[in-house]
């Protein structure tokens, strides 16, 4: 009885000095904890069908490889509330999961709490819209940048239309968000192919990316110069915004109009000629692209490096032909 007593009164130390050991371990790793690894999808404005088909396709996606991963997706639902996205960013930081691919609403503002989340150990992959290039640099940080080039696809959209454009015409550009590198490198794409064509760039403003606000500003252009000959959009989403100003106008035969996206509900309209042209960046696999990279990176450990993906031209006899 008294060796029983003996062994219980040794043992019982021994296991209290265990759970508190055991309780006092560091934090683990994020991808540490979980039998497959999280990946946060973070995107602009959900209310933009890209978006919403961005998000689709990363589900459909993950179904089909649920053994491999666990995805966590969400969005915003205005494309300037840049404060929300960064909440989002702050919550899967806490929620420590093992990647986040960020469709940024900016490329400036939202590379702080990206870095707070490469310093937490967790992956950081960009896509759509670039993160902005001296910002990364003066914060010391890289992320990959996965996704098309949109100077190049806007140029081939603006080297279409001015098939159908003489030299002199005028011509109007309607800008996504300025603080949105694609928004900028779209209108550098249609600058260059403007230029090419001998055509005269009358006005170049902000539509926001969304449809009542290009609407709004197309209708002021065709007020102010009653000749304009098109309108390039640089998303698909203010290009229909432009072609319900040219329709209360009277001139929907008058003025051309082409965007970027190819998203559903300009299909119609390419078909009716409404809308010339649009450059299709693959909305359901980007987002695809990202999660496969960052999935290759939690494997290997490699170095970031970007990844350019496809941008192809969309017409009606694109359409056509498939």
């Amino acid at each position: 009885m008294k060796t029983l007593l003996r062994s219980c009164l040794v043992a019982a130390p021994l296991a209290l000095a265990s759970l508190l050991l055991s309780g006092c371990k560091p934090a683990s790793t994020p991808s540490a904890t979980a039998a497959t690894p999280r990946i946060a999808l973070v995107m602009k404005s959900l209310a933009n069908e890209f978006f919403l088909t961005m998000e689709n396709g990363a589900k459909a996606h993950q179904k089909a490889h649920a053994d491999q991963y666990e995805l966590i997706a969400n969005g915003i639902k205005d494309e300037l509330d840049v404060g929300r996205q960064v909440e989002l960013v702050e919550q899967m930081i806490a929620q420590r999961v093992d990647a986040i691919v960020i469709a940024p609403a900016d490329s400036k503002a939202l590379v702080p709490v990206c870095k707070k989340a490469q310093q937490a150990g967790i992956v950081v992959v960009n896509i759509d819209n670039k993160f902005d290039e001296a910002v990364l640099a003066q914060a010391g940080v890289k992320f990959p940048f996965v996704g098309p080039d949109n100077r190049k696809g806007a140029k081939a959209v603006g080297d279409f239309l001015a098939k159908r454009l003489q030299p002199g015409d005028k011509v109007a550009i309607i800008e996504g968000a300025p603080n949105a590198f694609n928004a900028v490198q779209r209108k550098l794409g249609f600058e260059d192919a403007m230029k090419a064509a001998g055509a005269e760039i009358v006005s170049s403003q902000s539509g926001f990316w969304e449809t009542d606000k290009a609407n709004q500003v197309a209708a002021a252009v065709i007020s102010e110069h009653p000749d304009l000959k098109a309108f390039l959009c640089a998303n698909d989403s203010m290009a229909l915004g432009a072609v319900a100003a040219l329709r209360a106008a009277g001139k929907l035969d008058q003025v051309l109009v082409v965007g970027y996206d190819n998203i559903a509900a300009v299909k119609q309209l390419l078909q009716e000629g409404r809308v010339l042209a649009t450059a299709d960046q693959h909305a359901d696999q980007l987002a695809v692209f990202g999660i496969e990279y960052a999935l290759e990176m939690l494997k290997t450990k490699a170095a970031p490096a970007d990844r350019e993906t496809p941008v192809e031209l969309v017409t009606r006899e694109s359409l056509a032909a498939k």
